[in-house]
């Protein structure tokens, strides 16, 4: 069952790839190893600018940890995001695929642009999980990481369906006890996207230039990036003609609805993501 369902941000690899290119990023910086799908794409990438990859996790898989003690340019530090960023320097893009709730993203936005303005750095945030089921639902790993007063009241039963606001007993996408999905979906503070979009208004308030791409494919690709890097026409210019994309947002919507049927049939529930 699980080959059926395409749900790992590696499978965008070459689009991430090609931005970090565009950008010239010799640092990055990744949040949410898990199996290390993704990571070992990027350490090839920096590897072959002579750059560095830092790995933020705190509990991936234990392959992952035997795999970065064999790279020479790939350090992993195992806290949790919030925890771990501030410490960082000179990172020139950011790889997100962690905790997909508002709380934690809206922050980890917010520490990349804090972190760029001081070390001269324009913003480049490239994040996973910005469509359906998360766009406008939190997902919790840890819910008692996230403060009470941000965060969804959540359960780790029920499924999340393409047509529920609630989620639904018996059926849909869900974590089997590995992670929890909030009750509801939609209203402030609430989803990856809404997080996105809060952080990208803020900064556009703030008179920023600030540009965000949404790829509707994947469970969704999301780009932020500063509009007025010397880069930032160029890749402007790649991501156009993904950007919101109806045809690939319908083949999306398509995909999933076939997937959910199918696990409704077979009376099994989707297996948790990997990164």
């Amino acid at each position: 069952m699980s080959d059926l369902y395409i749900h790992s941000m590696s499978e965008m690899s070459e689009t991430i790839l090609r931005c970090l290119t565009i950008a010239g990023a010799r640092e990055i910086a990744e949040i949410g190893a898990d199996l290390g799908g993704m990571s070992s794409k990027l350490a090839d990438q920096v590897a072959g600018v002579g750059g560095r990859l830092t790995s933020i996790d705190p509990e991936p898989a234990d392959a992952f940890v035997r795999w970065v003690a064999r790279c020479r340019n790939v350090r992993h530090i195992p806290k949790p995001s919030l925890e771990a960023m501030p410490g960082l320097a000179d990172i020139d893009a950011w790889v997100i695929d962690g905790d997909h709730n508002y709380y934690t993203v809206r922050n980890e936005l917010a520490i990349a642009d804090l972190l760029g303005q001081r070390d001269g750095k324009p913003l480049l945030a490239i994040l996973h999980d910005v469509s359906w089921p998360c766009a406008r639902r939190d997902m919790y790993y840890a819910p008692k990481r996230i403060p009470a007063e941000w965060r969804q009241p959540y359960s780790y039963d029920g499924g999340v369906t393409l047509d529920d606001v609630e989620l639904v007993p018996g059926t849909g996408f869900h974590g089997r006890g590995y992670f929890a999905f909030a009750k509801h979906s939609g209203g402030p503070r609430n989803g990856v996207l809404t997080a996105v979009e809060d952080f990208v208004a803020d900064l556009r308030t703030d008179g920023r230039d600030v540009a965000f791409a949404l790829i509707p494919a994947v469970l969704g690709l999301g780009v932020v990036f500063d509009a007025s890097a010397p880069w930032a026409a160029e890749l402007g210019a790649y991501l156009l003609p993904f950007h919101d994309n109806p045809l690939i947002a319908r083949l999306e919507e398509n995909r999933l609805r076939n997937y959910l049927a199918t696990v409704d049939l077979q009376h099994v529930t989707p297996v948790a993501r990997a990164a």
